[in-house]
């Protein structure tokens, strides 16, 4: 439950503080008062969009925040996000940025706003007049009809994953096997070539990094004869010329000898020489190696240059080294691998496919079933709950008809009415008027809160903003013993305009507006009884209090706690 709500320069809110109570907490005020004010701002920590539109003039930033009990299934949410609830309370709270932005905090530590959304069904829930609207669009009725049975049998929640896993497995393999077999003919005018492609590419018997070897070879076949000069006259001035490096160090080699063998302290330089000579001896019979190695051979490099102008034919085809020509031939094998195996991986695909479908079908009938079931209960549970708000002869009905395979199943649900008797039902949003569609809306809210509460004893924070919408009279006093009737199990916030269910009230709100330093600005304070009292005749006879108005509203909650 939610125990207390901070709303800050949010729309006309300059600051409000408000705690709440469990049981039926009411608010009323005057038409743009700023009352659906504070089930937005409570709409923004359950994960609603976040508007920058909302922020109030003269101010960078609108903040939200409130506090509520942490019920065990919100408390695992949290665990699973790395968060901890303190002591059974839950501080959420939401910055709205000039920029559009928001900055969500969960216990004071940075959260998202998807944490703020995973949290949101164990917390709260909102009904409010577009809620009402949705309710004629055949997807949402299905939902409903879902969570109805969700709530009734819990596995009914794994039976619709499942459905949805094998649709989605389903439609993979219908659209490979219809991409492969778009793909066949274009595929079998291309095989010829791929084919030609491979045997060329083959027949050259490429060797990885060829070309770099063959370019390195070239150059040293066209330079033979400078290399062979410049390499024979550095192994002349290195080693074999009477006046040689090498011999020019042995000589100096032999003199440290000697002295060496006079005055030892000269050792440590003749044996620091010794590297040197060695150096020298090993490059002297790298270029004498190399000296034999190298040979101008014309036969060779005529050789080598017709080997080249083969790759460059096949360079300006297929790539523009040898690794990419390579490449080339390994896609185009696999290519036609593809090709010649494409029949038996259709094969494959269609025996898969047909798998899928059997589950598929099984597992969709399954949920038919579960829904047709939970159909019958709730349009039972609906007229039930009808009676007591001025529709005893209400007959309501959820048509659960076959349809195309989707990822929710083959069901396609309807909610029929009617309201009047000896009359078939039709299609809710072809007869229903504004009222009646408020009461429906209130008995289905109360059906799935009582399915719900049946597998969790925790209690949530239901919000109806204006659910008294189109009615009044007996209606309207229908409707105020079913939210008193819910408020027992949950705590209940509720907007409204009509006196009939403000009475019902545990615990009254007024939000009004005043006007401070030239700005307007929306309050809110809870009413003691005399002040429920007054605001309750206010709302019977309009902008004038009268004597009269203050009896009959002190009549009023008379009767509504002698129940």
């Amino acid at each position: 439950m939610l125990h207390e709500l901070v709303v800050e320069n949010y729309a006309v809110v300059n600051r409000l503080r408000v705690r709440f109570h469990i049981g039926l907490n009411l608010l009323t005020g005057e038409t743009g008062s700023g009352k659906s004010i504070v089930v937005d701002a409570l709409g923004l920590l359950l994960g609603g969009r976040a508007s920058a539109d909302m922020i109030r003039s003269g101010h960078d930033r609108a903040r939200v925040s409130g506090v509520f009990d942490a019920p065990e299934r919100a408390a695992k949410v949290l665990a699973q996000a790395g968060f901890e609830a303190e002591q059974g309370e839950l501080l959420l709270e939401r910055e709205i940025l000039s920029n559009g932005k928001s900055r969500v905090y969960v216990n004071s530590r940075p959260a998202t706003v998807a944490l703020l959304k995973d949290l949101a069904p164990h917390l709260g829930d909102i009904h409010g007049q577009h809620d009402q609207q949705l309710l004629f669009d055949p997807a949402s009725q299905l939902s409903i009809l879902d969570n109805f049975a969700i709530g009734s049998v819990p596995e009914t929640r794994e039976l619709r994953s499942r459905v949805r896993e094998l649709f989605g497995a389903w439609k993979k393999a219908a659209d490979a096997i219809a991409e492969l077999e778009g793909e066949d003919q274009e595929k079998l005018r291309l095989l010829d070539l791929w084919q030609f492609q491979r045997r060329e590419i083959e027949a050259a018997e490429l060797l990885p990094a060829e070309d770099v070897e063959l370019e390195a070879e070239r150059r040293v076949q066209q330079n033979a004869g400078r290399l062979l000069e410049t390499a024979g006259a550095a192994y002349e001035a290195l080693y074999e010329a009477p006046e040689s490096v090498w011999s020019l160090a042995r000589s100096v080699a032999k003199k440290l000898d000697e002295l060496g063998r006079i005055d030892t302290s000269m050792t440590p330089v003749r044996q620091a020489l010794e590297p040197a000579l060695l150096a020298i001896q090993d490059v002297s019979y790298s270029l004498r190696d190399y000296l034999g190695r190298v040979e101008g051979n014309p036969a060779r490099l005529e050789e080598i240059e017709d080997r080249l102008a083969a790759l460059d034919k096949l360079k300006r085809k297929y790539g523009a080294s040898v690794g990419e020509i390579l490449a080339f031939r390994d896609d185009v094998a696999q290519k036609i691998a593809e090709v010649e195996t494409a029949s038996e991986r259709l094969d494959e695909l269609k025996r898969a496919q047909k798998l899928l479908e059997a589950q598929y079908e099984k597992a969709a009938g399954e949920l038919s079933e579960r829904r047709t079931q939970a159909a019958a209960q709730l349009s039972g549970r609906v007229e039930q709950e009808l009676k007591p708000l001025a529709m005893e002869r209400t007959v309501f009905r959820i048509a659960v008809a076959e349809s195309d395979w989707t990822e929710t199943g083959t069901d396609r649900v309807q909610f029929l009415v009617s309201p009047n008797a000896g009359e078939e039902p039709k299609p809710m949003e072809k007869i229903a008027s504004g009222g009646e569609l408020s009461r429906i809306a209130l008995a289905l809210k109360t059906c799935l809160v009582g399915s719900r509460t049946a597998n969790a004893a925790t209690p949530r924070t239901l919000v109806f903003d204006e659910i008294d919408t189109g009615i009044g009279g007996r209606a309207a006093e229908g409707v105020a013993r079913r939210l008193k009737k819910l408020a027992a199990e949950n705590q209940v916030l509720c907007v409204t305009h009509l006196a009939q269910i403000a009475c019902f009230a545990d615990f009254h709100y007024r939000v009004g507006k005043s006007e401070k330093n030239g700005r307007t600005e929306a309050e809110i304070e809870q009413l003691d009884a005399t002040a429920s009292t007054e605001e309750i005749g206010r709302m019977l006879s309009g902008q004038r209090l009268t004597p009269e108005a203050v009896r009959n509203a002190a009549e009023l909650m008379r009767a509504a706690r002698a129940g």
